[in-house]
């Protein structure tokens, strides 16, 4: 029997997955997690042989829960499906140990072809993102700004772009506040600004955040 654990904050996901996959996979039980603490709790409390997660998740960031999933249990495949487009985090997920990543907007005509490569254990490239990575193979020099943070680093802009505080973002990564600030001063150097509006002017014409 084949166990795959959805992970996305909306219900309506969360069963549409389910019907695209059911028609596809017979013998497949399915988990649910709305946030980042069910996530985690339910990858514990059993063996999945894969998670499909949402990269917004309530609690942490799916970024966040990747990299904790893939350092407590290196060999579960993840495979992120995202309202983001694929050009902005798909590299940076790969990077950091999913299995695949693919906009929800495709999801009805590949996500059972996607899973089904996963479980095999194959990775999951969209033929856009090859495409993309074919054409910008060995061209660091038009690498956006954000592509020279760190993972961590890249978390932590996403929160001051999405207006958090120093003090809020510290509480959310379990991290000191000085810690944080020698964080954004980094930040700040290497993508060229000055200023916190700065970074969210950049990360919402990049379409790394919204504006709810």
């Amino acid at each position: 029997m084949t166990k795959i654990l959805i992970a996305d904050d909306h219900a309506v996901v969360r069963q549409g997955v389910q019907y695209i996959l059911r028609n596809e996979f017979k013998e497949v039980e399915f988990g649910e997690a709305r946030n980042a603490e069910e996530v985690l709790d339910k990858v514990r409390e059993q063996t999945w042989n894969l998670v499909i997660l949402d990269i917004k998740m309530p609690g942490k960031s799916g970024l966040n829960i990747l990299e904790q999933l893939k350092h407590e249990y290196p060999n579960l495949p993840v495979f992120v499906l995202s309202m983001y487009p694929e050009e902005q985090y798909a590299m940076r997920l790969l990077k950091s140990g999913a299995s695949g990543y693919m906009n929800k907007e495709n999801a009805p005509e590949e996500l059972a072809m996607a899973v089904r490569k996963i479980l095999s254990g194959r990775t999951y490239i969209s033929p856009s993102l090859s495409e993309k990575l074919i054409t910008e193979f060995g061209n660091d020099t038009e690498r956006p700004l954000h592509e020279t943070l760190s993972s961590r680093e890249f978390q932590v802009m996403l929160m001051l772009a999405s207006g958090k505080s120093l003090t809020e973002i510290a509480g959310e990564m379990h991290l000191n506040v000085k810690t944080i600030s020698t964080y954004r001063t980094r930040i700040l150097e290497k993508m060229k600004m000055d200023t916190n509006a700065q970074l969210t002017s950049y990360a919402l014409r990049h379409h790394l955040i919204q504006i709810e």
